[in-house]
């Protein structure tokens, strides 16, 4: 379980690391704020820090609680590896390509453009895509039924994030968002 911890570390540091990097360049570049003050924010991003939290104890304790073994343990590191590694592309295709127009939460009254090139042709929401990425390999990887549970609640929370930016995103954009809402999913499969 020690290697998993040091896996899950290593994401992190990656993947935080990249988030952190891309709003303190943009808030530089911009010189306002770039983090929207609303509770689904607010709530997910602690939500997120208790899963990666569990996912860290869980995986250095080698706690049994809530294990299952679907998978042999290669497959579990394979799929769990894989999973990180179309996490960190997404995330990472997410940050650049949605340019100056990144926000964490909805700022009432900041205007940016609508993104629909690059990853944004296949993913309306690839970030919060991203996280799901995530909540899958660290549940596969440690093969917890805790983490899965953690994840379903996730996922509810990036949900409610979503459905408060598209509704802001509708009346910023009006039309051309309805019309790219019909052309591309909210997440990845309609």
């Amino acid at each position: 379980m020690r290697e998993a911890t040091l896996v899950i570390l290593i994401h992190q540091l990656l993947f935080q690391g990249m988030f952190f990097a891309k709003n303190i360049v943009l808030r530089r570049k911009l010189g306002r704020a770039i983090h929207g003050y609303n509770p689904e924010a607010t709530l997910a991003i602690g939500f997120f820090a208790v899963f990666i939290g569990v996912s860290i104890w869980l995986a250095q304790t080698g706690c049994q609680w809530g294990s299952f073994a679907l998978l042999p343990p290669w497959a579990a590191v394979a799929i769990g590896l894989a999973l990180l590694g179309a996490n960190m592309l997404v995330a990472a295709a997410s940050l650049v390509q949605l340019g100056d127009s990144w926000r964490v939460g909805v700022i009432e009254g900041q205007e940016t453009a609508l993104v629909e090139s690059g990853i944004y042709r296949f993913s309306r929401n690839p970030y919060f895509l991203s996280y799901l990425l995530m909540f899958g390999a660290y549940t596969v990887l440690l093969q917890n039924a805790v983490l899965l549970g953690l994840g379903g609640i996730g996922f509810i929370l990036i949900q409610k994030m979503v459905l408060r930016e598209e509704k802001y995103l509708a009346t910023l954009h009006c039309d051309e968002y309805r019309q790219y809402c019909r052309r591309v999913p909210r997440y990845l499969l309609r």
